[in-house]
């Protein structure tokens, strides 16, 4: 009888435990530069994005290829001569927040997720204020923020400076549901 309920307590524990982690290989990554020559637009619409809920931990990656511009040949350009997809195919982010975001009930909830972003193989150090909103069994996580290309080594060259801004706006919109 004492085994059957450690085995019992185990598989609760496991289950609640188990509850907490979300997966989805449907996020939402865009970035948009405006300058007065031209606008530059993109999406990556296939980001893996895991969020541990129990320990405050998310985490996504997602394969540069996956960006779709409007023009063919911005595409190309991005991959090949600015983020060099083929060298560096993927950017990872990992971090934690210490905020209490309770995913089991409904409501909204302002984190600031701190970790380490990987681009064009340069990881650097960052913190983004994000949101996380819980609505009947749906979990969505969403930030906006700015990112400097030079900072990644990403270098703009001379001929097209002007009509890339020096910060991007890149958007975030994960959505998780809850296996109940």
């Amino acid at each position: 009888m004492k085994t059957l309920s450690l085995c019992a307590a185990a598989l609760l524990f496991f289950t609640t435990v188990h509850s907490q982690i979300l997966m989805t290989k449907k996020g939402v990554i865009s970035f948009h530069s405006h300058t007065i020559l031209e606008n530059v637009d993109a999406e990556n619409k296939n980001v893996m994005a895991v969020i541990d809920a129990g320990k405050k931990h998310i985490a996504f990656s997602m394969l540069m290829k996956q960006f779709v511009f409007p023009k063919k040949l911005m595409q190309q350009h991005f991959n090949e001569n600015y983020v060099e997809s083929d060298k560096f195919p993927k950017a990872t982010f990992s971090g934690s927040y210490a905020e209490d975001a309770d995913i089991t009930k409904d409501g909204t909830y302002s984190l600031t997720v701190t970790g380490k972003l990987t681009i064009h193989g340069v990881t650097r150090d960052v913190t983004i204020p994000s949101t996380l909103t819980v609505q009947s069994g749906t979990v969505t996580g969403a930030t906006t923020f700015k990112l400097n290309p030079t900072d990644y080594e990403i270098d703009i060259p001379f001929i097209v400076r002007n009509k890339i801004e020096k910060e991007n706006t890149v958007k975030v919109n994960v959505e998780w549901k809850q296996n109940y």
